[in-house]
């Protein structure tokens, strides 16, 4: 899945989720999403360092610090 394509989903998500809110003011979106896909995106990228945290963050490109705070933020650790 292409980076374009990663985007598209979330577009057409969001699109959705405006439509079924009908006439209700959307609210905390931003953190909303980042929270849904944060968790997934961690689980995937530790998977792929076979636990090794200090490849895992040089795979997203944050600080090691950054991702077992994030790593305990979402229960992963």
């Amino acid at each position: 899945m292409s980076k374009d394509s990663i985007q598209d989903v979330v577009k057409k998500s969001l699109e959705k989720y405006f439509k079924d809110l009908g006439e209700q003011a959307p609210s905390n979106v931003y953190e909303m999403v980042v929270s849904t896909v944060e968790k997934p995106i961690l689980e995937a990228v530790m998977s792929r360092a076979e636990g090794n945290q200090s490849l895992a963050a040089e795979m997203l490109g944050i600080n090691r610090n950054t991702l077992r705070k994030k790593l305990q933020q979402h229960g992963l650790l």
